[in-house]
């Protein structure tokens, strides 16, 4: 059950960072919580970094007039389109102002995401808590609009286990429709040319049919290199966008792959992170026997 207008802390984060959310049901609802926590950290003389989806913009920037040149407003729908975004960006905000309280004001479940987004916004908000555990002058505020159905209050065996299980479950099986092919470092170029083909026959942009084709070799350049040498790709069409899936037997430890910048001479994630810059959506999971990552990349 929704617990409107509450705030709790989400996941039983640890101390330090501190990780709240609340749930409203009309403009009115969100600007006097939002309005207030912004007044708060204005008055305690924190930097005030509100993400939100541009409606919400609006309302909030209208209520904190004149004040609202004092807050720095980010697009949620750009920023965290992609929520495994979301965690860099907080990351480089908090390096921008290090040595300063930052207060943050996010919604990232906005309504008309469909329903793997708002999975993988599930998982950005567990992981963190993870991420910014250490961070004990970040104070992140969630909102979350009552008509999407999520309750940011539920309760949880704490930040790591959600996130834990979440990794480590399947996504949605793969539907019988779907082409597929199995692939190997022999297959690599021909695995490009036939998603680039199809793609561009679903009327997918030049740009972003590059975009696709780069994230889609990194991933499986992956599969290859620490999946077991092989793996399969899927490829469908769902409600006016392009999945592609790929599946191999590795496992991979790290939770926040393709989160966290990996350093220039490290093994693996840059080809998670680039992935993430590039797809509109990207779906990551991992557990003893498999890794898949589903990329997603909207028609139009």
């Amino acid at each position: 059950m929704l617990k409107d207008s509450a705030t709790d802390s989400l996941h039983g984060a640890p101390a330090g960072f501190l990780h709240e959310g609340f749930v409203h049901a009309t403009d009115e609802d969100f600007v006097r919580r939002a309005d207030a926590f912004v007044r708060e950290g204005l008055a305690a003389g924190d930097e005030i970094v509100a993400v939100l989806p541009p409606e919400r913009i609006a309302v909030l920037r209208d209520a904190l007039a004149p004040d609202r040149d004092s807050v720095l407003f980010a697009d949620m729908t750009v920023a965290g389109g992609n929520p495994a975004r979301l965690i860099p960006f907080w990351r480089e905000v908090l390096e921008k102002h290090s040595g300063r309280r930052v207060r943050g004001l996010a919604e990232a479940a906005y309504p008309g995401r469909d329903s793997a987004a708002y999975d993988e916004v599930l998982l950005h908000e567990a992981l963190s808590d993870i991420a910014f555990a250490r961070d004990s002058s970040f104070r992140l505020l969630c909102g979350y609009d009552a008509a999407v159905g999520i309750d940011p209050t539920a309760t949880h065996s704490g930040a790591e286990a959600l996130a834990e299980k979440a990794f480590r479950t399947a996504l949605a099986g793969v539907p019988d429709r779907a082409e597929r092919w199995e692939f190997g470092p022999a297959e690599l170029g021909q695995v490009r040319q036939w998603v680039s083909g199809h793609a561009a026959s679903h009327g997918v942009s030049r740009d972003r049919l590059e975009d696709l084709s780069l994230a889609l070799h990194e991933i499986c350049t992956n599969s290859i290199r620490f999946g077991g040498g092989r793996g399969t790709l899927a490829v469908w069409i769902a409600d006016g966008t392009l999945l592609c899936d790929v599946t191999d037997h590795g496992r991979i430890d790290n939770l926040l792959v393709g989160r966290v910048l990996p350093p220039l001479d490290g093994l693996g994630g840059r080809g998670v992170w680039l992935a993430n810059q590039l797809c509109d959506l990207v779906q990551l999971r991992s557990g003893d026997d498999f890794t898949e990552v589903r990329l997603h990349t909207r028609l139009r």
